[in-house]
């Protein structure tokens, strides 16, 4: 089993690729791990070295793993934080040949566009490829709210517009959207919520708050989801495991005092998390 995961890199901390392949490879899936950006850290410290990819080389890199034959023993592709519009249409065009020439290829988007906090943090010409060309070619969907009230152009405050937003995204090509970081009427500022919507069916589960918020927590949900769905979880069973392992990675991280998340310290709980949450199903 597979996971071709194309998104970005740092030699310093846990985001994209960093936080979302060992959690993979603790499954027992390989890797082919292709990066849209090398940077010596995340935005955030003092300094940021390194740099977006140029367009070509990430091309390239998809064409020379392509040669090797990656297509035909991947079961999915994972993508993130794409660094550019060019490198976005790149990666949209390399998913569509890769689903038409292996038709049983999942594609999960992880559309890393922003947050509610600091806005928008991509290009502006990033966020309507990601909605135009990227999700609808996707099978899976993880934007967390505030990227879904983007790519829907629409605040939803409620759940039943959570996941009428949600099914307007599924009419144009997902089967499955999982709505990380909620913010509903109901949610207590001590829960986080996630939800997962499909065409006819949606489900809901809860953890509880660490006082804590690293970066690269969407990556690495992403990548444990991913990983679930590989190894044939079905759509609530999936979403309980990929937040049981988060929650096991930030009560670690919160102990330990550190910015970064401690991912290869919990890499047992990343499989087999202790405590563990289940979906509910709402609809």
């Amino acid at each position: 089993m597979t996971v071709i995961s194309i998104q970005s890199q740092v030699a310093w901390g846990h985001v994209g690729n960093s936080a979302a392949v060992f959690p993979i490879q603790a499954h027992g899936i390989d890797v082919v791990a292709v990066p849209t950006t090398l940077l010596s850290n995340r935005p955030g410290y003092d300094t940021i070295r390194g740099r977006v990819l140029d367009v070509q080389l990430v091309a390239d890199l998809l064409l020379g793993i392509e040669e090797r034959g990656a297509l035909d023993g991947a079961r999915m592709i994972l993508s993130g934080y794409l660094g550019s519009a060019d490198i976005a249409a790149e990666v949209a065009d390399f998913v569509s040949g890769a689903k038409a020439r292996n038709p049983a290829l999942l594609y999960c988007c992880d559309p890393v566009l922003g947050d509610r906090e600091e806005g928008l943090f991509v290009r502006l010409d990033i966020p309507p490829l990601m909605r135009d060309q990227l999700c609808p070619l996707a099978d899976i969907i993880t934007p967390n709210h505030f990227e879904l009230e983007y790519l829907c152009g629409t605040k939803a405050t409620t759940i039943d517009a959570v996941i009428a937003q949600a099914r307007t995204i599924i009419a144009r090509g997902p089967s499955t959207v999982v709505v990380t970081s909620a913010e509903l009427p109901d949610t207590s500022g001590d829960t986080i919520e996630t939800l997962a919507i499909e065409a006819t069916r949606a489900w809901r589960l809860r953890t509880p708050r660490v006082p804590i918020s690293p970066n690269g927590t969407g990556d690495l949900f992403a990548g444990l989801f991913a990983a679930a769905r590989v190894q044939g979880s079905d759509t609530p069973a999936a979403l309980g495991h990929a937040a049981s392992a988060i929650f096991a990675v930030l009560e670690r991280t919160a102990r330990s005092g550190t910015e970064e998340m401690r991912i290869v310290e919990t890499g047992e709980e990343l499989v087999h998390p202790k405590r563990r949450f289940e979906a509910v199903a709402i609809t």
